[in-house]
């Protein structure tokens, strides 16, 4: 016999018959934000962030409860991401520009977007990601208040 194991978030569904709650708290008392340990709950956690975002005007409690998602699933892809990097061993030194676009890419921005994000010309953002200009410590700053990563990912 197969034993079919459901998520949080499909026992979640089935109580509230598709609607989602419009306050924080009775978003939080369905599913309770966790740091994320697992692919289950990134699974449950990733499925909340889906539905959230198929709501066509949110609540801002709901607007908060999915940020508050969101900023647990990026903490526990950075780690994912660190912890990939380390298994890989000594193979191959991944340099700051190459977090910085995965970041980007993870966060479906540009070149354009890491310009605005800095505050600078729009053409400084591609030549930062060419590697043709340097981040300053200012940009560093906005970057790990951003991306809640250490300064050190983009310093090689």
């Amino acid at each position: 016999m197969v034993t079919i194991r459901r998520t949080q978030v499909e026992r979640s569904r089935e109580r509230v018959a598709g609607r989602l709650p419009g306050r924080f708290d009775a978003l939080v008392a369905l599913m309770p934000p966790q740091a994320i340990e697992d692919d289950v709950q990134l699974e449950n956690t990733t499925e909340m962030i889906d539905r959230l975002m198929a709501v066509a005007k949110l609540t801002s409690g709901q607007a908060s409860y999915m940020e508050t998602l969101v900023q647990l699933v990026e903490a526990f892809e950075a780690v994912q991401y660190a912890e990939d990097m380390r298994e890989a061993g000594g193979r191959r030194r991944v340099c700051g520009i190459e977090i910085l676009t995965h970041l980007l890419d993870e966060n479906e921005m540009n070149a354009s977007d890491l310009a605005r994000l800095l505050g600078v010309h729009a053409s400084m953002g591609s030549k930062i990601l060419k590697g043709e200009r340097s981040l300053t410590v200012d940009h560093l700053r906005i970057l790990t208040a951003r991306f809640k990563v250490s300064p050190e990912a983009f310093i090689e």
